[in-house]
């Protein structure tokens, strides 16, 4: 697939960590970006990945960084309009993320990451290692560094473009609702929208059907994407954006008393937590409440406060259902104590059939329930860009937008993807997205659920349920 150069970038591109998505990655960033492979460098944690280098003649040095060597590591590399692109695990991103601020370089992440064992560190409260806590410590950055060079964590496909599929789900439910509206250009203005449209809950829906050849064996954990990254966020406590709507909380629920204050967390593995949610092709389903930083990130981003206090505010979290095997793959995981297996598995050439379909899920609205996303099939994504399958490529056109966006706009400071410039986004990523879709349904959280009801909550009202317990 051939592509137009989106951006000439005459600094230096700097990896960190090159898995999955970084291997997916880099053919889309080569395609649309007008940059001499000799400025561009691997560094990581490992072997994988260096044919993928070798093919594009990039520089791939096996390197995993400490907090006691990253800064002689990355310093030589790394200078004002110099790139750092992080897509590792393991490796702090606030550690990163303060380098850059002082040296004037550019930063994108997928995820907020702490040092290795930081996920787990009990000397450290469950709020303060949650993503919660690792967004406010970025937050704490941005105060810092009012102004100064681009730097955008949490931008791939979830979080990242479905900050952006919000916003468009918003725009098109307007419209349909109320003909031609003119699209917001503020926070409050996206905000006010999302009250006006009586939006109460969002997920995060993704259903991802991928099937591979051979199948997941006992003690391996297989998953389309990073297994180390799914272990440590799947064990981590489930959090959620927690809505101004909600009337019962979680027995195991905890408040965070410091930040923003737009999420809640409960004290058991996020992976543990089933949820119903629904996808256009899929259907009602089981998904995992998985803690992710988009729940955080959107329910703060679409607040309304008046006088001082919140007036509204979405729910939002993550409704997980991946492949079937990565599904036996976490039951193996729980019933060992959430203790990871040894053997690991990134599936990619073995898949042989099967699409991810992942997107926006906007309920409580005049129209009931709207989901806005992307299908992709692994035949299609093979097709699109090499070193990719369903689930990597949604995230590698995520990484493509949010990097060419900071590329167009260099000095735009620390920002969560809520804050920028979704139509460009969306213009860059959609080519690899396979069908961008919007489907109605009439589906709620509350269909063909045999859970019994508390006496003191009207039935007649779906929403004063929260929506997100246990099925």
């Amino acid at each position: 697939m051939e592509g137009k150069k989106h951006v000439t970038f005459g600094g230096r591109l700097v990896f960190v960590g090159f898995g999955s998505v970084g291997q997916g990655s880099l053919p889309l960033l080569l395609r649309h970006i007008d940059i001499p492979v000799e400025r561009i460098s691997i560094v990581t944690g490992d072997e994988r990945g260096r044919a993928e280098a070798a093919h594009y003649g990039i520089k791939f040095e096996v390197r995993p960084l400490t907090p006691g060597n990253y800064r002689a590591i990355l310093d030589p590399l790394i200078g004002k309009g110099d790139f750092l692109l992080n897509l590792s695990v393991d490796v702090s991103s606030v550690a990163l993320i303060e380098l850059c601020c002082e040296k004037g370089a550019m930063y994108l992440d997928t995820c907020i990451e702490p040092w290795l064992g930081g996920y787990t560190d009990q000397s450290v409260t469950p709020s303060h290692r949650s993503n919660y806590g690792l967004r406010e410590a970025v937050r704490a950055i941005r105060e810092k560094h009012p102004s100064g060079p681009t730097v955008i964590p949490t931008h791939g496909a979830n979080p990242g473009l479905i900050s952006h599929w919000v916003k468009q789900a918003l725009v098109n439910i307007a419209r349909d609702l109320d003909g031609e509206v003119k699209t917001p250009e503020t926070r409050d203005a996206w905000a006010q929208l999302a009250m006006k449209l009586g939006v109460r809950t969002i997920h995060c829906a993704e259903r991802d059907t991928q099937v591979a050849d051979p199948r997941k064996r006992r003690f391996e954990f297989v998953n389309t994407w990073s297994v180390d990254g799914f272990i440590g966020e799947g064990s981590q406590p489930c959090e959620l954006g927690w809505g101004s709507h909600e009337k019962h909380f979680p027995a195991d629920g905890r408040n965070h008393e410091f930040g923003c204050r737009a999420a809640i967390y409960l004290t058991r593995p996020g992976a543990s937590v089933k949820v119903r949610s629904w996808t256009p092709s899929e259907g009602q389903y089981h998904g995992l409440l998985i803690t992710h930083a988009e729940a955080i990130s959107i329910s703060d981003y679409f607040t309304v406060r008046e006088d001082g206090r919140v007036a509204y505010r979405p729910t939002c979290h993550y409704a997980y259902h991946p492949c079937d095997d990565t599904v036996l793959s976490v039951h193996e995981l729980a019933g060992k104590g959430w203790i990871g297996q040894e053997q690991r598995r990134v599936l990619m050439d073995e898949i042989y059939d099967g699409s991810d379909e992942l997107g926006a899920l906007l309920m409580g609205h005049a129209r009931g329930a709207y989901w806005f996303g992307s299908r992709i099939s692994v035949h299609e994504a093979r097709k699109l860009a090499p070193f990719n399958n369903a689930t990597s490529i949604q995230v590698a056109a995520g990484v493509l937008g949010g990097v060419v966006w900071a590329m167009e706009n260099p000095r735009a400071g620390i920002l969560d993807p809520d804050d920028i410039d979704f139509e460009r986004v969306l213009e860059i990523a959609n080519p690899y997205l396979g069908h961008v879709v919007g489907e109605y349904s009439d589906w709620s959280p509350l269909i063909g659920r045999n859970h019994p009801f508390p006496e003191d909550v009207d039935t007649s009202d779906p929403w004063q349920f929260k929506n997100f317990r246990v099925a």
